[in-house]
């Protein structure tokens, strides 16, 4: 089940891609044209033509694609995937070929599942470090450091400029430069 193909995917979700009120005829419609103008070797304007003909049925029509895309080939189903995913993305996240990819704990073909999480720690941890980052910020600005008492850490900031990215070092050498004017 790891291993399978987006034309394997097709076959097993031809059958609930058919189904009854699953796509409307305007998102048929829309993966057509994208298959058509942007991938004119998948479809031709006639098959284009062919397969958005109102006077068959949608089923008919979307049985005859879907078939013609699995003789196709490898890249022309995947295309298909790509256009269902763009116009209708509720429908592609129940496909039985996803569920069957995810129950197996195999990594996704699609990166069209990615999280938009940063970090599972949630927004305490987020407020913690903010805080925590603000409290150094006013500590410093209230009670700048003595220049007399670490000579040492003068000569540190002065070469770290070379080290840290140029919008710090900016700041850096700013700090420096008010503070050997007072000297």
């Amino acid at each position: 089940m790891t291993d399978q193909t987006y034309c394997d995917r097709l076959v097993q979700d031809a059958p609930f891609l058919t189904g009854q009120g699953r796509l409307s005829e305007q998102q048929v419609d829309r993966i057509i044209l994208q298959l058509n103008r942007y991938y004119p070797q998948i479809l031709t304007n006639k098959e284009a033509e062919k397969f958005r003909n109102p006077k068959a049925s949608l089923r008919v029509r979307l049985c005859d694609l879907l078939s013609h895309l699995q003789r196709s080939g490898e890249r022309d189903c995947q295309e298909f995937y790509r256009a269902l995913y763009i116009h209708a993305q509720p429908l592609h996240g129940r496909l039985p070929s996803r569920s069957a990819l995810q129950n197996s704990d195999c990594t996704e073909l699609d990166s069209g599942n990615e999280s938009d999480e940063l970090s599972d720690r949630g927004p305490v941890s987020f407020l913690a470090g903010l805080s925590l980052a603000v409290g150094l910020a006013l500590l410093l600005y209230c009670y700048p450091p003595d220049p007399k008492g670490l000579p040492g850490a003068r000569r540190v900031l002065g070469f770290s400029p070379v080290i840290i990215d140029r919008h710090v070092s900016r700041y850096l050498l700013a700090f420096l430069a008010d503070d050997l004017r007072g000297l």
